[in-house]
């Protein structure tokens, strides 16, 4: 009797990664990546010669890949969400009560 062996997936709870880009950063490249492309083809359609959508097309795209790939080394897997946490943390508690409330002992209320 033969015995069947399967492989077990060892990616299992892992981000995703393609070259080097990791977990958000995939979305921001394919979304800018497919924003110039559709750019292109629009200036394209409205009769913008064909050099110049080439040009901005391209120059579009790499700086898409060297902006995407230069924050995906400067801030890691999950730097970017906590750039974003950092800008919505307060800098200081403002607490304009008296400090001698916190201090007062309210009186329980009596069971009737």
């Amino acid at each position: 009797m033969e015995t069947i062996t399967f492989n077990i997936n060892k990616g299992i709870g892992r981000t995703v990664e393609f070259r080097g880009l990791k977990a958000q950063y995939l979305f921001i490249f394919a979304g800018g990546l497919l924003s110039i492309l559709i750019l292109t083809m629009i200036l394209y359609m409205a009769g913008v010669h064909s050099y110049a959508c080439l040009f901005i097309g391209g120059g579009g795209a790499s700086l898409i890949i060297w902006q995407t790939f230069r924050l995906n080394g400067k801030y890691g897997e999950h730097g970017l969400m906590k750039l974003g946490a950092k800008s919505r943390h307060p800098k200081y508690i403002i607490c304009r009560k008296p400090v001698r409330r916190y201090l007062q002992l309210t009186p329980k209320k009596q069971a009737s």
